[in-house]
């Protein structure tokens, strides 16, 4: 093969993730032609709304998807953690890089952190997940929805429309903006595959499958996969607050999953552990523990809308 045209979103962030997924592949097949084409997505050109009340997570892949089934590209890089569970017939996540931090922060220009926020103070996020854990923990604070890019949003924050935002720290340190932050906020659990990349392929072009493969961490993969297998079960989207966070250190699995109420008033957590040869169902047993422990009827609410 002499050339790979990769397809990306065309924001600051996308095209990032595409250059440095096109630096290493070119790292390893210098004579590798790469071209990036880039694509606008539904969740680009929709900016005025949350996200749960326009679709979800295919908001932010389905066009490019398109341009993968119509031979326009031939790979496709995501944020792992915006790629539905369920991907088009045929295709398949070939690639998952070496995931950078998974955790939220935490950016304001008038605290230092996210406990000396006062009574009324206003957060701003996109993500019901954020926003119900932030709920739960801190109930005096006000969340309002925040959309756009990650030069967009600290724009707004700049402003002064809020006290303080929360964006994913990976992305800002991919782009940066690392000094920016002023916590990192570990206790709020992250979103399935946050942090990680996603190199997305037709399940049977092959010759692409064998100079991508050279991107994958499997350490990831097998972390993420326990991640998306919880969801599956779950039925999360962008429409649920949930959260999960596997890691593999030695022979051990460890996850910390979350669903909640959007207020956050009503919150299910848990914290497992067990040895890898569990990695399998690992996931799905961990959804089931929480469904049975009342996440189940938590869920229920949002499904039904």
């Amino acid at each position: 093969m002499q050339k790979l045209r990769i397809g990306t979103r065309a924001s600051k962030l996308a095209l990032w993730q595409a250059n440095f997924v096109a630096a290493e592949l070119q790292k390893n097949f210098p004579a590798l032609k790469i071209e990036l084409v880039k694509i606008q997505t539904t969740g680009d050109k929709i900016l005025n709304s949350p996200l749960a009340k326009i679709g979800g997570k295919g908001l932010f892949t389905k066009e490019i998807e398109n341009a993968l089934a119509e031979n326009i590209i031939d790979l496709a890089v995501h944020s792992l953690k915006d790629v539905p569970n369920e991907l088009p017939q045929n295709f398949k996540i070939a690639a998952v890089t070496k995931r950078a931090n998974p955790f939220d922060a935490f950016v304001s220009n008038k605290f230092s952190s996210i406990e000396q926020m006062p009574k009324g103070a206003v957060i701003g996020t996109s993500s019901l997940r954020r926003a119900a854990q932030i709920l739960n923990f801190f109930p005096k604070l006000q969340v309002e929805n925040l959309r756009g890019n990650v030069d967009t949003r600290l724009k707004k924050l700049d402003a002064g429309n809020f006290d303080a935002i929360i964006l994913a720290a990976a992305g800002l340190e991919r782009l940066g903006y690392g000094e920016r932050i002023k916590q990192i906020l570990t206790e709020i659990i992250p979103a399935a595959g946050q942090g990680a990349l996603a190199v997305e392929i037709h399940a049977d072009s092959f010759d692409v499958e064998e100079i991508v493969k050279v991107l994958n961490d499997e350490k990831t993969f097998q972390a993420v996969k326990i991640e998306r297998d919880f969801l599956k079960v779950i039925g999360g989207s962008c429409q649920i607050p949930v959260g999960i966070f596997a890691d593999i250190l030695e022979d051990k699995i460890y996850a910390r999953a979350v669903v909640a109420s959007l207020d956050g008033k009503k919150i299910i957590k848990d914290f497992s552990i067990a040895p890898l040869e569990k990695i399998s169902t690992f996931g799905s047993e961990l959804a089931e523990k929480i469904l049975n422990g009342g996440g189940r009827k938590i869920a229920a609410q949002f499904i039904e809308k």
